[in-house]
């Protein structure tokens, strides 16, 4: 499709405004239009997509199956245009935007509480903080810091080491039996509960101590660690875990380590940014604020 035949901002505006009022008039009082401009903004859109988006059911909008399709992506495009129009007024400004991201529940659990003063220290700075999993280009996603596990190598970044991870069974102290626990084996009894990110956890965990089982592999999946500790805390099994993300629940008593060996992991928690980037002063104060805080 040619550039010159693609809807606009404003026709796909219009069309979002009446979808969510199922009204042009009202969309039109939001945008500040008038009811015929949003009209034909939308019968434009749709000579353009060759597919109603609207049909009128007893004097009502009703919104076609086309038209929730296409809702669906319209509303991303606006959502991205928005975030880049506000990227762009904070960039360069007396106040700047930090795109950080981080592994979700390490996240959680220990850089937000890291984070605390770091606004007093730097009020020029606001950070962007976004859950990142998969390996992506820092670059191309225009990203400052991230925060990954891993051997400590990034393309194109320099990589810091921040601490490294030792893995720990835990779970509800009802589930542990109780005469307890004399073999770790046992543990698959209690139904081992398996990470997404770590699929060899358990069998590794069980290697190291000489142990096999058939069952390392089987149990409820969970896409995030925090996800799986809340599985153990409600005592749907045993979740291996690292043991910083559980001291809260551990000192409270809220989970326990039914066997109490610990493996240490071949991997460890890095902070990633960009070669070019590591004399920017709001990357450089970010890095010194954690590194101070470890």
């Amino acid at each position: 499709m040619s550039r010159r035949h693609l809807p606009t901002l404003t026709a796909m505006q219009c069309f979002e405004a009446s979808a969510r009022h199922l009204s042009f008039t009202r969309a039109a009082e939001e945008l500040s239009l008038t009811q015929s401009a949003v009209s034909k903004q939308v019968a434009q859109l749709e000579s353009v997509l060759e597919h109603p988006l609207f049909r009128r059911v007893r004097k009502r909008l009703q919104v076609t199956p086309e038209g929730s399709l296409y809702l669906t992506e319209v509303r991303k495009v606006l959502a991205q245009v928005e975030m880049s129009t506000r990227y762009m007024q904070s960039y360069g400004g007396q106040n700047e935007v930090l795109n950080v991201t981080t592994l979700p529940t390490f996240g959680a659990r220990w850089l937000i509480p890291r984070l605390n003063g770091f606004r007093f220290r730097h009020p020029g700075v606001y950070l962007n903080i976004a859950n990142r999993v998969e390996p992506f280009d820092l670059e191309e996603e225009r990203v400052d810091v991230a925060f990954f596990f891993g051997h400590g190598a990034w393309p194109k970044a320099e990589c810091i080491k921040l601490l490294d991870e030792t893995m720990v069974p835990v779970c509800a102290p009802a589930a542990v039996p109780a005469g307890g626990i004399d073999d770790p084996l046992a543990l698959t009894d209690l139904v081992l509960l398996q990470s997404a990110t770590r699929p060899e956890a358990w069998h590794d965990w069980f290697e190291a101590q000489g142990c096999y089982t058939a069952h390392s592999y089987h149990g409820p999946r969970f896409d995030t660690f925090y996800m799986a500790v809340s599985a153990a805390r409600a005592g749907c099994g045993v979740a291996l875990v690292p043991h910083f993300l559980v001291e809260e629940e551990l000192a409270a008593g809220q989970l326990t380590i039914p066997w109490a060996f610990a493996l240490t992991s071949r991997d460890a928690y890095y902070l990633a940014y960009p070669e070019y980037k590591g004399e920017v002063a709001k990357v450089r104060g970010f890095i010194d604020w954690i590194l101070e805080k470890c």
